[in-house]
């Protein structure tokens, strides 16, 4: 059988050992320690934002700024519905009621028109919005000129996911620096990896300092262990974030990288018309994490997503659909949605994720490129 060829594996830059070696040799094993803090000033430096708190994932992330921003039961949070669930979750975990909102084609990422409409009208229900979620969906840029006009016009702090977005930029700034909050995740898959991790990203020092203190448990300043309100398992390890520091000093190769790997899609798929990529807002740059395509059926002869999704598994090659919109998921279907284009469900139904990684090789393309296009030349037959 041909090698397996993942849709986002891990890639190594070769200095994490150094780093985890460190901490292993200066006896730190523990969820602080120097590669911890000098993990944070890393990310900082590359993001502009002041402070930083490395914690144990993006969702642990999400869910600091949701209690840091007094989010609680019967609030109402507005997010994107076509986005990863560790998005929503966190707001059920603090008993609030996502509002999910529609996407538009110009960026697939939360439309400012659907969201302004769900603004008004929650607010005319009596119930207006304590926060916004903005996901830059597979590292492209939301329109955030829009969208931070809209939060400032109704005073709704925003909480700008960025977990698929590091080293994407909108008007030379990067992602997950624009809101209250800024998030990153550092999933085995992502643009660089901590194996699992993530970070909370402000421009509000106290209120970071208040995240590490509730993502280690709360503890009070005392000689014993006193709480006086409930605390989290969050924080970031000292060996992980020796992989963070690591994988830090080749962020902008990883970028460049896979930005190749899309352009290299593009032009060796562009004499096939069914096939279209995800759009890159003007005034940005994206990252890039993975290549997304969609299916026009109408041109396709055909094919349809799942035809290549299934032709490229039975080569072993790895690739996956878009994000299922959450207001179709049985666990938050009962939730309101605002979008009368359903643009996310239609992104769902024809979209796919082809393999990204940074360290794919030249003839790994060629394979998926090749598959596709038999494909496409030799549509399955249909029951």
């Amino acid at each position: 059988m041909n090698k397996r060829i993942y849709l986002s594996p891990p890639h190594m830059g070769g200095n994490e050992q150094k780093y985890i070696a460190d901490a292993f040799d200066q006896n730190w094993i523990a969820p602080l320690g120097p590669n911890v803090d000098n993990f944070e000033k890393d990310l900082c430096e590359f993001t502009g934002a002041k402070k930083a708190a490395a914690l144990s994932s993006g969702t642990a992330a999400i869910h600091l700024a949701l209690i840091l921003l007094g989010i609680g039961e019967g609030d109402e949070v507005l997010c994107p519905t076509f986005t990863f669930s560790a998005t929503t979750n966190p707001i059920v975990y603090q008993k609030a009621t996502p509002i999910f909102v529609d996407s538009n084609y110009r960026t697939w990422n939360i439309c400012p028109d659907h969201t302004r409409q769900a603004i008004k009208d929650r607010i005319r229900l009596g119930k207006k919005p304590k926060a916004l979620i903005i996901v830059h969906l597979y590292g492209q840029s939301a329109s955030m000129l829009e969208l931070m006009d809209l939060a400032d016009e109704f005073g709704i702090p925003v909480i700008e996911d960025a977990a698929e977005a590091l080293g994407a930029t909108y008007r030379g700034r990067a992602l997950g620096t624009f809101g209250k909050f800024g998030i990153l995740s550092f999933n085995g898959n992502k643009i660089i990896t901590t194996s699992g991790g993530g970070a909370l990203l402000s421009d509000e020092p106290a209120l970071v300092e208040k995240a590490r203190f509730l993502a280690t448990q709360a503890r009070d300043q005392a000689p014993h262990y006193q709480h006086s309100q409930i605390g989290y398992n969050y924080r970031m390890s000292n060996i992980v974030a020796g992989i963070g520091r690591g994988q830090m000093e080749v962020i902008t190769q990883r970028v460049e990288a896979r930005r190749k790997v899309f352009d290299f899609y593009k032009e060796a798929l562009k004499d096939i018309p069914a096939i279209s990529f995800s759009p890159e807002l003007e005034s940005s740059m994206g990252n890039r994490w993975l290549t997304c395509i969609v299916i026009d059926e109408e041109l396709s002869g055909g094919v349809t997503r799942e035809d290549i999704r299934l032709a490229l598994e039975a080569e072993n090659i790895e690739s996956r659909p878009l994000w299922k919109p959450m207001h179709l998921q049985p666990v938050f279907e009962m939730h309101p949605y605002y979008g009368s284009n359903h643009v996310a469900a239609d992104l769902f139904n024809r979209g796919l994720c082809l393999p990204s990684g940074s360290s794919l090789t030249a003839e790994d393309l060629d394979r998926v490129v090749a598959i596709m296009r038999k494909t496409f030349q030799n549509p399955p037959k249909k029951a």
